[in-house]
């Protein structure tokens, strides 16, 4: 129990040394929820095996461990999918000495960002070989903040969108399933970045949607890219997104500045969401398509 400070200060002593003691408990706490964990994790994603380096899987960005491991990273979790698990399969993994873990997440998803995590450190490698770190000119002033992190590291700017779709039929004599699934490959299609953003700024003419274009595509996107990772979600009117670029860090005063703004977004997601709607022709039949679209921006550092 803490004894609370008189207005002599008598008792602070006892205060800090409270705060130091339940400062290094947690600190123990964090390290031995560390060792538990083992240094590859063999994840099962709806069928596809994957194995992760510990170290990876904690420097992937927070917006997609939230997705993957919504309520946290549980090992050994079972497929829910499966109401009675094989006892000679458990058997057979223990002999192995693997604990294989079920996660409702998109195979073709992680591979895409583990990829681009190893296309990201073998630039970093090659960069650290031609350049001498100190070296480098970043055009420092003294108003311009100082960012060691981006001395040593690759940063990576990652954009994800889901989109929730609704089709409002008035009278048809169709399946609903599949209207519903040629919808979804309809918005699919449209798969470029800041297209449905754009429009929205053209119908609301809001000045802050435009700068975070401008902010992006002056830090490596174009207006012209493409989702990197664009699918419908299994028996899910959804459709995820998501396209990673390395950050430019170099070159004129201009992309400096904007490096130093989304550095501000490392480890603190940003979520932006709005609607649109139009109607469109889907299997002949007249639909009027909404999407609720939310984007979450990211920097990750490699």
């Amino acid at each position: 129990m803490v004894t609370a400070t008189d207005n002599n200060g008598e008792g602070t002593e006892e205060q800090l040394i409270y705060s130091a003691k339940q400062y290094e408990d947690e600190y123990e706490n964090t390290n031995s929820a560390t060792d538990t964990i083992p240094q590859i994790l063999d994840l099962n994603l709806r069928g596809m095996s994957i194995k992760v380096d510990r170290d990876t899987l904690v420097s992937l960005p927070e917006s997609l461990l939230i997705a993957m491991f919504p309520n946290g990273l549980v090992l050994g979790r079972a497929d829910p999918n499966s109401i009675n698990n094989n006892s000679e399969e458990e058997t057979d993994e223990s002999n192995k000495g693997v604990m294989t873990t079920f996660v409702d997440f998109d195979y073709c998803c992680l591979d895409y960002v583990l990829k681009f995590y190893q296309y990201a450190q073998e630039s970093r490698e090659e960069h650290e070989m031609q350049n001498n770190l100190h070296d480098i000119n970043f055009n420092y002033t003294t108003s311009t903040p100082y960012y060691p992190s981006l001395l040593d590291k690759r940063p990576i700017i990652v954009l994800r969108e889901e989109l929730e779709y609704y089709c409002v039929v008035s009278k048809t004599k169709k399946d609903l399933v599949q209207i519903k699934f040629a919808s979804g490959e309809y918005l699919k299609q449209e798969n470029l970045i800041f297209s449905a953003l754009q429009k929205n700024i053209a119908r609301e003419n809001n000045i802050a949607e435009q700068h975070l274009i401008d902010m992006l595509c002056d830090a490596g996107f174009t207006r012209q890219d493409t989702w990197g990772h664009r699918e419908i979600e299994p028996n899910k009117t959804c459709i995820i997104s998501m396209s990673l670029i390395l950050l430019k860090t170099a070159g004129s005063d201009n992309h400096m500045a904007t490096a130093q703004k989304l550095l501000l977004f490392w480890r603190k997601p940003a979520r932006k969401c709005w609607w649109d709607g139009k109607t469109v022709e889907i299997c002949n039949e007249p639909i009027k398509l909404w999407a609720r679209r939310t984007w979450t921006l990211e920097l990750a550092l490699i």
